[in-house]
């Protein structure tokens, strides 16, 4: 048991290290290390603020910028899926 800890806490270090060299996102540090979200936000939040409590507060400041910037990030996406659609049409009417 006491091993699985060890491991979960170097685990939390370096997704931690990641979202913060990266300025990354929950969605990409899970996609990075091949783990749910569900499990990096847990890891970053509970159990990191346990073993490294430096790097925990550089982390929540990169998790609050960017639920921050959470809105800016969805209209941009939804923006460029209706300009991607729209090159889509007009390429199927030139098309024909």
């Amino acid at each position: 048991m006491r091993g699985n800890l060890q491991d979960a806490g170097r685990r939390a270090e370096a997704l931690g290290k990641y979202i913060v060299s990266h300025k990354a996102t929950v969605r990409a540090a899970a996609a990075a290390a091949g783990i749910s979200k569900s499990t990096v936000h847990k890891e970053v939040t509970q159990r990191l603020r346990e073993t490294n409590y430096e790097l925990y507060i550089e982390v929540r400041d990169v998790l609050d910028l960017n639920k921050s910037e959470r809105h800016i990030r969805g209209g941009n996406a939804t923006r460029e899926k209706y300009r991607r659609l729209a090159q889509t049409h007009d390429d199927i009417q030139s098309s024909q």
